[in-house]
């Protein structure tokens, strides 16, 4: 079974930077597909980003420039690197990792974009 661990998050003021990281462990050799979602209070969740095994992306068009997902396969991490940060990019992130059979959650990190 996989586990995943983000970290990262915190209070940003707008036009500011954060790096969130999600470490996975336990059996991850067959997640082919990685991901970060967010959930707003009283909105539902989005997905933000995504990676396969071969390093596509893809993400939500509001974050397109602005976000950059990427992994380190020797660590085990993916990371999400978010610059220019809007208010409305407030919310909860949850890492996900993929396997043909199951979908792994992440307990969810706070980011928060305010003054």
């Amino acid at each position: 079974q996989v586990q995943l661990v983000e970290s990262g998050g915190g209070l940003v003021q707008p036009g500011g930077s954060l790096r969130l990281s999600c470490v996975a462990s336990g059996n991850i050799f067959n997640i082919y597909n990685m991901g970060w979602y967010r959930q707003a209070p009283g909105k539902q969740r989005e997905l933000v980003a995504t990676i396969t095994s071969g390093d596509s992306t893809n993400y939500l068009d509001s974050v397109k420039g602005r976000f950059t997902i990427s992994r380190d396969n020797a660590k085990n991490t993916v990371y999400l690197q978010m610059d220019s940060l809007k208010p409305e990019d407030t919310a909860v992130y949850y890492c996900v990792a993929d396997e043909p059979s199951r979908r792994t959650w992440g307990q969810g990190t706070q980011v928060t974009v305010s003054t």
